[in-house]
């Protein structure tokens, strides 16, 4: 790196007087100067334009008021206005209500009148009603009284009946025999026809079982026991049975007409069994069968 040499002065250069120095401080003063005319020039401009502002919004708020006073005014005439609508209202509204409560009083009046006319034609036909029923009642309870009377007089009918009837029926019961079976022992009483055994089941002594047996290959049930009949001789009124009773067979042969045909049904009764014959037609027997109303077990004989 090299060094610097000092500058060396000519004798010439050394002689020359100094140059005159410039005045800095008169340029500054005057950019002061200039700077507080700008902002004077500034500030005027402000002031103005806010005068001119103000005088704006002077003429908008004068503007306002009159508007403000226009409205005032057109306000009052519609208030006005309104107040007589609002009185011509209320007399009008005074008068249509007179209207309303007269019709409405007057529309009562009818409806009362015509609730009292419905009323007087309901009571009437409740009145007509209730007579026509009193009228039915009348007749029912004659109509009842007579048919009372009939019935009493039918009551008295029907006990002389049953009386006349329970005499015969003594009368029959009386006519009534026993006599000895087939097996030696007294029997009960013995019907010979419909009519007396009527009268036993109402002695009520035994279970009747009334029966026609026709002569057939097969026995036919009566009462709890099977019968079969094997023979019938109508000229001597006689007649062969064959009887099933607990898986036995007895045959009773040769039998009368209203003779007790007896025997026992161990399973069944103690009391023996009666089967009688009133009546002997050809290949056909009549009768009925007498069983015990006690039923239980009991010796075999």
């Amino acid at each position: 790196m090299s060094e610097t040499n000092p500058v060396s002065l000519t004798p010439a250069e050394a002689t020359e007087p100094e140059p005159r120095r410039f005045p800095w401080a008169v340029v500054v003063l005057g950019l002061g100067l200039a700077a507080s005319f700008g902002v004077a020039l500034r500030q005027h401009n402000t002031i103005v334009n806010t005068r001119m502002e103000i005088a704006s919004l002077q003429r908008e708020l004068s503007s306002v008021r009159q508007t403000i006073s226009n409205s005032d005014m057109n306000l009052s005439q519609a208030l006005g206005v309104l107040r007589t609508e609002l009185d011509s209202a209320r007399k009008e509204n005074q008068t249509t209500t007179e209207r309303a409560k007269a019709a409405a009083g007057k529309q009562a009046e009818t409806l009362a009148s015509q609730l009292s006319t419905k009323l007087n034609e309901r009571q009437e036909l409740q009145q007509k009603q209730v007579a026509e029923q009193l009228d039915q009642i009348k007749s029912r309870a004659d109509q009842a009284t007579a048919r009372l009377t009939d019935i009493t007089t039918e009551v008295g009918t029907v006990k002389t009946d049953v009386a006349s009837t329970r005499s015969q029926l003594d009368r029959t019961i009386a006519d009534l025999h026993r006599t000895t079976g087939d097996l030696g022992i007294m029997s009960g009483l013995i019907a010979t026809n419909s009519k007396e055994l009527a009268a036993l089941r109402e002695i009520g002594e035994r279970e009747y079982f009334e029966f026609t047996i026709a002569r057939t290959s097969a026995p036919q049930r009566v009462g709890d026991i099977q019968v079969q009949l094997k023979r019938a001789d109508p000229k001597r009124n006689r007649f062969t049975l064959q009887i099933v009773a607990d898986d036995k067979s007895v045959e009773k042969k040769d039998r009368n007409v209203n003779e007790p045909v007896q025997f026992y049904v161990v399973s069944k009764a103690r009391q023996p069994y009666e089967l009688v014959v009133n009546e002997v037609r050809k290949d056909t027997v009549v009768g009925y069968l007498a069983t015990p109303k006690v039923k239980a077990a009991g010796r075999r004989l």
